[in-house]
């Protein structure tokens, strides 16, 4: 049984370049990885190509640039040009990912819940 592939990996690099517009890289510089979370800051423009839409409109909720990629089955170099467009037009905001030091202490949170159990 073979492995089913992704639409984008069909041995035709064509439909990754038109999304594109034949860019590989951004002449920004912004910083996206794979953590970045973007999240819309307006709902979709119909002038909108279908891919820039998608992420617009998925994008209600914070979403890492690794989550789009997997939800539109793109790779991450296509989807961070898409996202670049998208910042530049002030239609998605980048935000950087939750500092671990923001996250509160486990162990705390344990001392709680055992507290709590306790009552």
């Amino acid at each position: 049984m073979s492995k089913p592939k992704n639409p984008w990996d069909q041995g035709n690099p064509d439909r990754l370049y038109i999304l594109t517009t034949g860019r590989s890289s951004t002449d920004q510089d912004l910083k996206l990885d794979l953590v970045t979370l973007i999240v819309a800051r307006s709902e979709t423009d119909p002038g909108l190509q279908p891919e820039h839409a998608a992420i617009v409109r998925m994008c209600d909720y914070p979403l890492s640039v690794a989550e789009i990629s997997a939800y539109l089955t793109l790779p991450v170099s296509t989807v961070t040009v898409l996202l670049t467009d998208l910042l530049t037009n002030d239609q998605v905001e980048a935000r950087p990912p939750v500092p671990v030091a923001a996250l509160p202490d486990v162990r705390l949170l344990e001392a709680v819940m055992h507290g709590l159990q306790n009552l």
